[in-house]
């Protein structure tokens, strides 16, 4: 067995090794989860839930799937897209193509949250385009340095406040729970009520908020990749010391014996573990905020909109603590989108970056640093753009449809066709049929590329179509 392969836990030590699941949940756990999930339960209440529970069960398959790939192999997804058959680098190419815009408008919608909270929490002159410059720069700062631990634990324990008052709230004054079963079966037809449509100004279709929610869902498109970051930083199986922009070492992989096919299969069962904690993180706490919406704002006849989204969504604490309540969920509510744009300015220049690196061989020899910080500088000009002249909720909603609907059909067939043609050329055929997939993990694949492939089909356009009249 190759040396550098490190020895997977077993049983319930496996829970001891259990780590880039809360990261992937710390990144995706604000935005998408506070204000798309809270407006979609105030908009449509219950009947979203179905929405919810799909998206992140694929989202996180989806997700699984890439990490398996990188525990085996050492490599990224990037990397896995230009192994695709076609054109040189064109599943490269498209993602980014399509991933530079969506990261200016995602990463730009976050900062334009986050400028939001705190303006509603701490009010200034301009102080949506002043705290959207600070939050930039402090989350550019910190991602630039990569001094992540003291910060992590501070924006996590507010995080978990809010998450947990949510919970709270979702329990003691959401909708009754046969309700919440009619929604989370699907059995309850989603229908916008008249006082929604004289709030917004236009008629509201339920599947233009269904599709942003079920974009944000768990991540989007990136976030997928990044999982695949955070798993090559905790070291898993082939990833073990192997660091960030690297293609699989096609020796090594040759090389692997019994003993290491074997270790690998055990570091896959980590990687399924620690996935599945994700998804039932996410399912349970973007239900949460879907049920806070339904049970406080929608009797209220409110929906969290423009640059009044923050104080909208105060009412759910508010309304259970008072004005106490709606200054903690302000104060949380600021610290989870803080903390969401540390994660995705943390994340999306290593995409970018890789991107690069592979299309442009010249970038890919410049110092690892220098081609991420590349990418953090230009997202600092983008934020200052999206906090002066965005609204924060459209701009959340685009990046919802843009990062999570219109490459993730691609993105799950891609990582199919990986695992059935392009693994069994770089192991040999024993490795290649041990270390194989389930089969229903690759069934798993297959619906979510029909099932994205149909939202981007059919309602990705119209609904896209809609935020630009």
């Amino acid at each position: 067995m190759p040396n550098r392969i490190p020895i997977a836990p077993r049983g319930l030590s496996i829970l001891a090794v259990v780590g880039p699941s809360f990261i992937w949940c710390a990144e995706y756990i604000g935005s998408g989860e506070v204000i798309l999930a809270t407006r979609a339960g105030a908009v449509l209440g219950t009947s979203v839930l179905w929405a919810v529970v799909v998206a992140i069960l694929l989202k996180c398959w989806i997700g699984m799937a890439g990490a398996r790939w990188t525990a085996i192999t050492g490599e990224g997804m990037i990397d896995l897209f230009a192994r695709m058959p076609g054109p040189r680098h064109w599943l490269v190419w498209l993602v980014l193509i399509v991933q530079l815009p969506a990261g200016i408008v995602s990463i730009g919608a976050i900062a334009k949250a986050s400028a939001v909270f705190l303006n509603s929490l701490v009010p200034l002159t301009h102080g949506t385009v002043i705290w959207g410059i600070a939050a930039s720069l402090f989350a550019v700062t910190v991602a630039w340095t990569g001094r992540f631990s003291v910060l992590k634990m501070v924006m996590s324990g507010f995080v978990m406040i809010i998450v947990v008052g949510v919970m709270y709230v979702a329990i003691s004054a959401g909708p009754p729970w046969l309700q919440v079963g009619r929604g989370v079966l699907g059995l309850q037809s989603p229908e916008v009520p008249a006082w929604v449509d004289a709030q917004v100004g236009r008629p509201v279709s339920p599947w233009h908020e269904l599709l942003p929610l079920m974009g944000w869902a768990a991540g989007g498109f990136a976030s997928q990749v990044w999982y695949g970051y955070w798993v090559l930083g905790a070291g898993y199986g082939m990833a073990a010391g192997r660091g960030w922009g690297k293609p699989a070492d096609p020796g090594a992989l040759l090389a692997l014996d019994r003993e290491g096919v074997n270790e690998l299969r055990q570091w896959c069962r980590v990687v399924r573990v620690d996935a599945t904690v994700a998804a039932c993180i996410g399912i349970v706490v973007t239900s949460g905020f879907v049920l806070a919406g339904a049970g406080i704002l929608r009797p209220a006849q409110l929906v969290p909109q423009s640059d009044q989204v923050a104080l909208t969504l105060s009412r759910v604490f508010s309304e259970q603590w008072g004005r106490v309540g709606a200054v903690l969920f302000l104060l949380a509510g600021s610290a989870a989108m803080v903390s969401t744009l540390v994660g995705v300015l943390s994340g999306w220049p290593r995409l970018l970056s890789d991107c690069v690196r592979i299309v442009w061989p010249p970038f890919g020899r410049l110092a690892w640093t220098t081609q991420f910080r590349s990418f953090l500088l230009l997202f600092v000009i983008t934020n200052a753009v999206a906090v002066v002249f965005f609204s924060p909720v459209k701009l959340v909603q685009l990046g919802g449809q843009l990062d999570g609907v219109l490459l993730t059909p691609i993105q799950a067939a891609a990582i199919l066709i990986a695992f059935v043609f392009i693994l069994p050329r770089l192991v040999a055929r024993e490795a290649a049929l041990a270390l194989r997939p389930h089969p229903l993990l690759l069934i798993a694949l297959g619906i979510a590329t029909i099932v994205f492939g149909a939202l981007c089909v059919l309602v990705l356009p119209g609904s896209l179509r809609a935020f630009v009249s």
